[in-house]
């Protein structure tokens, strides 16, 4: 069941956070357990230390829909790029990580218990049944908080940025389980920031159009890579193809040269390919970092924009070096650990 987003938080209805993690859905049959994930692709292999907390934890037979997230307890937040290291082919590697940076499951849906479908009662009877089935789970495995008063969910979505949480979700009590269907609401935090536009990726199915504009942030001397813009028409992809030529420049004349990867900075590389999709080429083209584009974002996870952004205008106004981190908002300090105690 998938949300769709709303510009307030809308009232008379369930509030919970928004995870910022993998969305799963978990089967367990006994000993039998399998994580699959939005997309139903089996996720079960990246995480065998969720796959042990289930078979501790869950009911024997039960269908449970939440996210799985990593928690980073030195920074007090959770930790996207954790779980992004965690799709890896080698066994061996998975095991390693999930030694070193452990996943947790958050709940926050029954689908199944035993023999009983569930998915058409209302939401406030399977949040019912979810608490009950999952009264004596301990970490790693929590059921997400809920609250029906709107000034609270206010609240929330205030301070649970400062964690690395995502905004609110809200749901109608009486929602039966939907599957592909964007019955539920998402509140997110949309903020704008001004950019260096640093160069460019080709569009996967057009050689002469612009697949995404790649942007930049000054910290001192240092432009960093801190997201992308992507979501243009193709005959304006085309037009920006055309429109930014005169300012492709050699890679060793551009801030995001090999001497900066050697010094470990967040920079795209020549030859980098998705985590995601193999066959994906994200190699880019480099441009002389003169223009200055405002984009939307959400919320910045450590030093990037942690979603695509989306374009606003140009800024012809601005000069790219008063494009820094202190434009930007900072969100409230909250303690993850209020919300996931740890074991």
């Amino acid at each position: 069941m998938l949300a769709k987003p709303v510009a307030d938080i809308p009232p008379g209805q369930c509030y919970e956070p928004k995870w910022d993690g993998f969305r799963s859905i978990i089967f367990r049959d006994g000993d039998d357990v399998q994580i699959g994930s939005r997309n139903e692709k089996p996720m079960t292999r990246y995480f065998p230390e969720v796959v042990d907390a289930v078979r501790a934890h869950f009911p024997p037979r039960a269908v449970i829909d939440g996210e799985i997230v990593i928690a980073d307890t030195a920074r007090n937040r959770l930790d996207f790029e954790a779980l992004q290291q965690r799709i890896h082919p080698a066994d061996s590697r998975v095991r390693l990580l999930a030694g070193q940076t452990p996943a947790s499951f958050v709940a926050f849906d029954l689908l199944a218990v035993g023999d009983a479908d569930l998915t058409p009662l209302p939401f406030a009877q399977r949040r019912q049944r979810l608490e009950q089935a999952l009264a004596a789970a301990g970490p790693p495995v929590y059921v997400t908080p809920l609250t029906r008063d709107a000034a609270e969910a206010r609240r929330w979505f205030a301070q649970f940025e400062g964690a690395g949480l995502d905004g609110l979700i809200a749901k109608s009590p009486d929602l039966p389980y939907q599957p592909d269907k964007r019955v539920m609401a998402k509140i997110k935090h949309t903020r704008t920031a001004d950019c260096v536009l640093a160069g460019y990726r080709v569009h996967k199915s057009a050689d002469d159009a612009v697949g995404s504009l790649l942007l930049g942030l000054y910290d001192g001397d240092t432009l960093h890579s801190v997201g992308v813009v992507g979501a243009f028409p193709m005959a304006v992809r085309k037009s920006l193809y055309d429109e930014l030529r005169p300012l492709v420049t050699a890679l060793d004349a551009h801030p995001w040269n090999w001497a900066a990867h050697a010094r470990g900075e967040r920079t795209p590389r020549r030859n980098e390919t998705s985590r995601w999709n193999a066959g994906k080429d994200l190699s880019f083209t480099p441009l002389r970092p003169e223009r200055v584009v405002e984009v939307r974002y959400d919320y910045l996870e450590g030093p990037r924009f942690r979603h695509t952004t989306q374009f606003v205008r140009w800024r012809p106004e601005r000069t790219p070096r008063s494009c820094t981190y202190a434009q930007l908002d900072q969100p409230v300090s909250f303690d993850l650990r209020d919300i996931l105690p740890p074991g």
